[in-house]
């Protein structure tokens, strides 16, 4: 289970880094946005591996499930301090959890799973893991896919590519799915909310993505889809009380 409420670990490697917020990580209002936050865990997450030796070429990672919550919503921090530190260990996968503070208030907290490839691009099993295993004290994580795709009856609105969407291995970017999140809940995003991804399949620039959107009883679903197949589900839980 993603939980993003588990506190710095005492001991075992944690990782601390600074993001200066730049006019293209804000909304219009001056909030950063959940695509730039994802942007920023994105570039510490990598930060820590390349200090380590388990960055690339040797080691891929890619994100299997995440959940985000926005405890305080980052709507005029210009200054974010990000922590990173392994949550959970598993054969072939890995937990990844991130803290965000803001410079005026604001707060994201972040748990994650992510599957370890080797250089062939292929799953690799975790070895000699130790410098990261000891923050995770035991705790196994899940590759298990949690999110039910929306119905096929949930309406569907094209989201077009662009070719800076795709990243350096050729798919689209983790970013670009919350840059569609924050296009289907247009001023919901300012709100304290917690989402949850789950990435079944990569999404390419030729591919004729449309968003699936069902609002269910536990919040809003988003199917990400190509044809009949959601490539990528995620669930948006909106604070009652914001």
């Amino acid at each position: 289970m993603l939980d993003p409420s588990l506190p710095r670990p005492e001991v075992g490697r944690s990782f601390t880094s600074r993001r200066r917020v730049r006019l293209a990580d804000m909304d219009a209002a001056g909030r950063v946005r959940l695509d730039a936050v994802t942007r920023f865990l994105q570039d510490i997450a990598i930060d820590d591996v390349q200090e380590t030796g388990w960055g690339m070429p040797d080691h891929l990672w890619f994100v299997r499930r995440i959940r985000l919550e926005v405890r305080e919503p980052l709507a005029a921090d210009r200054e974010l301090e990000l922590a990173t530190w392994c949550s959970g260990v598993a054969s072939i996968a890995a937990g990844r959890r991130w803290s965000v503070t803001g410079d005026r208030g604001g707060r994201v907290e972040v748990d994650s799973v992510w599957i370890h490839l080797g250089p062939d691009q292929r799953p690799a099993r975790i070895e000699s893991f130790g410098i990261y295993a000891e923050a995770a004290d035991g705790r196994p994580v899940s590759t298990r896919l949690e999110l039910a795709p929306p119905g096929d009856a949930a309406p569907r609105t094209a989201f077009p590519l662009r070719t800076s969407d795709v990243d350096l291995h050729g798919h689209v970017n983790n970013a670009v799915y919350w840059q569609a999140l924050e296009a289907v809940l247009g001023a919901d995003a300012a709100r304290p909310l917690a989402a949850e991804l789950d990435y079944r399949d990569p999404v390419d620039l030729a591919d004729p993505l449309e968003l699936a959107v069902e609002h269910r009883a536990e919040g809003v679903t988003v199917g990400y889809c190509v044809g009949d197949a959601a490539r990528a589900v995620a669930r948006v839980e909106l604070s009652a009380g914001a």
